[in-house]
């Protein structure tokens, strides 16, 4: 599965506990633990919480 242009959250951290930086992503897919794999371009990569992603012009509501 490799979906483009997903997003993260601001304040996302990947599973090394680094924080990635808010630009476009491609998902590509998830591994068997729960991480999902999402990458710039072939040399940068990062497992993050699927939580922490979404979709461009997905509405997000933190304020609730």
């Amino acid at each position: 599965m490799i979906i483009e242009n997903v997003a993260v959250k601001p304040e996302t951290r990947n599973h090394k506990g680094f924080f990635v930086q808010e630009t476009s992503y491609r998902l590509v897919g998830m591994d068997q633990s729960g991480w999902a794999l999402i990458c710039i371009d072939d040399a940068v990569c990062h497992y993050v919480d699927p939580d922490d992603l979404s979709l461009p012009g997905e509405a997000m509501n933190d304020l609730d």
